[in-house]
């Protein structure tokens, strides 16, 4: 819970003229893109500190496909680091709040959007994997044939974006609301799907160097080709599910 409501519950218990929230001087929403309408909710509402994520497997699970030493470095330095810094920066955040300093809001957006969209994205993409054998449910299947023709034609356009990404970050295959169609798209960096391109995500290939160099040097097309073989359709059926209302 934030200081200026822990100020405001005391100052009640103890007796005195209760002090009331102030009102921000402009709408929740002003500050996007740089800070989302739903970030400026969650600081006047009040919200705890993130924290990393259990992975849903071992370590050593997705092996031969991830090794365990890439699994490890990933999870518990790389996601680390992004939930540690992501703190930090609400935390400033939160203090420019309430000193009113909107500049100061301002230029926090890019450590919220790197280290907030590093968070997101890798939460969703250890429950994209599985060392089982998982199939898309018949849904999805029949979004996937109506979205690219068949699910190979698909694989083939994921494939190609996940490649050819420019430096680090993300290829998706990720849901458009508007149109109730699949699509792939790219994101830079740590940039989260949703908020950059308006597509709900699915399935996230993460393309940054440190998810797979140890094992694959730098032969990215051959580390995108193997992870097909660990996708968890179980997961991605589901989130289609919740999305499209089927």
């Amino acid at each position: 819970m934030f200081a200026l409501r822990r100020l405001v519950s005391t100052s009640v218990r103890n007796g005195r003229s209760a002090h009331t929230l102030p009102d921000l001087p402009y709408a929740y929403e002003a500050l996007e893109p740089i800070i989302s309408r739903d970030i400026m909710l969650k600081f006047r509402n009040g919200r705890s500190a993130h924290t990393l994520p259990d992975l849903p497997y071992a370590y050593e699970a997705l092996e031969p496909i991830i090794s365990r030493d890439i699994m490890c470095l990933h999870h518990q330095k790389h996601h680390q680091a992004y939930v540690t810094n992501y703190n930090a920066a609400e935390q400033k955040l939160k203090e420019a709040i309430e000193k009113g300093d909107v500049s100061a809001q301002i230029a926090l957006g890019p450590a919220l959007r790197f280290n907030g969209g590093g968070h997101i994205n890798h939460s969703i993409f250890w429950n994209n994997l599985t060392p089982k054998s998982t199939e898309p449910s018949k849904e999805l299947c029949k979004a996937i044939i109506n979205s690219f023709g068949d699910a190979a034609k698909m694989r083939e356009v994921l494939t190609a974006a996940a490649v050819g990404v420019q430096g680090s970050g993300w290829a998706w295959l990720g849901y458009e609301t508007r149109t109730a169609c699949l699509r792939v798209a790219t994101c830079a960096n740590q940039d989260p799907l949703e908020a950059t391109t308006g597509l709900v995500p699915l399935f996230g290939i993460d393309v940054w160097e440190h998810a797979y160099y140890l094992q694959y040097k730098n032969v990215r097309p051959d580390y995108v080709k193997a992870i097909f073989d660990i996708i968890n359709w179980d997961d991605v059926s589901e989130r289609y599910k919740k999305v499209h209302g089927c």
